[in-house]
């Protein structure tokens, strides 16, 4: 018997088959988890289509009661689901605590959020109204590098537009998902929420299945294209969170020691597994030798291990294929630009990577051009602010950005060219439940939290009455 099984139509069932956990501290299996088929996919789409006509007609204030009954719940187990967190994942404890406690701040967000019927006319010749209505069961697809949060990023919007779900996280962190079905299973109507893991064979079925009004993805590039081709015979909704390759443009007016730190933590948290991770950044040439000593001396202080062990500052990538693939990313830099920390894996157990500095690299290198996602930062130099904004603003990606400097109002003129769905001064990947998230470009269509991103799980109807 499993102890992490699926949640389908407010039962916890066992999967046809079985999934090992791996924990990336160790290479060890953390535990055996429900692993569904094709039918159990199946069966929690039916599921979710049955009971959506109940759940969509409950009142307003009922689904936000649902909400803060999650939101409760998750914050009663907070110990219990950090350190499974860490466990399948990797991040340090600390990470993994604020990552489920900000799971809940996020359902308690939604459950603050209202869809009313706006009046356009109302007059003696007729009454109009533009009112949102729920689509149906929506299928929400978390990846690997934030289990918890991106989910929460999800799931809350569309049960209080009055859609019920299926969730499905990915299939090396699907422990702390399951468990969260676990916890909710008696809190929500049956069918309303269900969860399944996979062994990353179900996805495509998901998007594709005729019963599915909308897929929220958050994943790679290359996947999302699949999720969008997937989905367009049945002509599905899609919200697609994606890549990114994030500019940090660093002003040459800085306090070098001060803001060193700051950029470094934006490059380097999560171990650089963050899709709004800087992951490119330029330094201008005035002030670039003293930012290149002081991010590798940041670097070979790091403290990095398991995320349970007290002190630890970085955990180890995620998986093994993301492990290989950033090696890779190192290799090639060190044939384009000098390593000045860093460079190799730590300690031959676990997919530890030290974090890595490349200086005197440039546009044209793979570690530039790519995506990295790892604690691998490459440094770049430039003399001419606008030349900066233009080369960040060249890459095919347009998540997030930042600009750094004293003068805020030079920042800001130089942000408001950058060509990305968010953009900071003096700060970097600050999200926040109450303000919309989206990319431009191959980073995404759509936009979550916010307003704008509860919007995303509705249909418009336009009431229109003649008198």
């Amino acid at each position: 018997m499993s102890e992490y099984k699926l949640l389908i139509n407010g039962a916890l069932v066992e999967g046809d088959a079985t999934l090992d956990v791996i924990n990336p501290a160790t290479e060890e299996t953390v535990a055996t988890c429900a692993r569904a088929s094709k039918a159990q996919l199946d069966q929690a789409v039916a599921a979710a289509k049955a009971a959506f006509p109940a759940w969509s007609a409950t009142s307003m204030d009922e689904r936000r009661k649902v909400l803060v009954a999650i939101a409760d719940a998750i914050q009663a187990n907070l110990g219990e689901l950090a350190r499974l967190l860490t466990q399948e994942q990797g991040k340090p404890l600390q990470d993994a605590t604020g990552e489920i406690f900000g799971a809940s701040a996020f359902f308690r967000y939604f459950a603050s959020l209202d869809l009313p019927a706006k009046v356009v006319t109302d007059d003696a010749t007729s009454r109009i109204e533009i009112r949102r209505k729920p689509l149906g069961v929506v299928g929400c697809i978390v990846p690997w590098n934030f289990p918890m949060i991106l989910m929460a990023f999800k799931v809350p919007a569309a049960l209080l537009a009055g859609n019920t779900v299926i969730v499905k996280p990915a299939p090396t962190t699907p422990l702390t998902a399951l468990k969260l079905g676990q916890i909710i299973k008696d809190i929500v109507p049956p069918g309303v929420v269900n969860i399944i893991a996979d062994a990353n064979d179900l996805g495509g079925e998901l998007t594709k299945h005729p019963d599915v009004r909308k897929i929220s993805f958050t994943g790679s590039t290359e996947t999302g294209k699949k999720v969008m081709a997937s989905a367009a015979d049945a002509l599905k909704r899609i919200s697609l969170e994606l890549g990114g390759n994030d500019a940090l443009i660093v002003l040459d007016d800085v306090d070098v020691a001060a803001t060193a730190p700051k950029v470094f933590g934006a490059a380097m948290q999560n171990a650089g597994q963050v899709c709004i991770a800087a992951k490119r950044i330029y330094v201008h040439e005035s002030i670039y030798d003293a930012m290149c000593d002081e991010f590798a001396t940041l670097a070979k202080n790091m403290v990095v291990g398991d995320g349970l062990e007290q002190g630890t500052q970085m955990g180890p990538l995620q998986n093994k294929a993301q492990f290989d693939k950033v090696m890779g990313f190192i290799d090639s830099a060190k044939k384009d630009g000098k390593v000045i920390a860093g460079g190799e894996r730590k300690g031959d157990k676990g997919y530890f990577i030290q974090p890595t500095v490349v200086r005197d690299i440039a546009e044209g290198s793979q570690l530039v051009d790519e995506e990295q996602f790892g604690p691998v930062m490459p440094v770049i130099k430039y003399s001419d602010p606008k030349d900066a904004v233009a080369r960040a603003n060249a890459s095919i990606y347009g998540l997030g950005g930042s600009i750094w400097a004293k003068d805020s109002d030079k920042a800001w003129a130089l942000a408001e060219s950058m060509e990305s769905g968010s953009v900071w001064v003096n700060k970097h990947a600050d999200l926040q439940p109450h303000l919309p998230f989206g990319g431009s470009k191959f980073s995404g269509i759509g936009s979550e939290l916010g307003e704008e991103g509860l919007k995303e799980f509705t249909q418009v109807q336009v009431l229109n009455m003649a008198r």
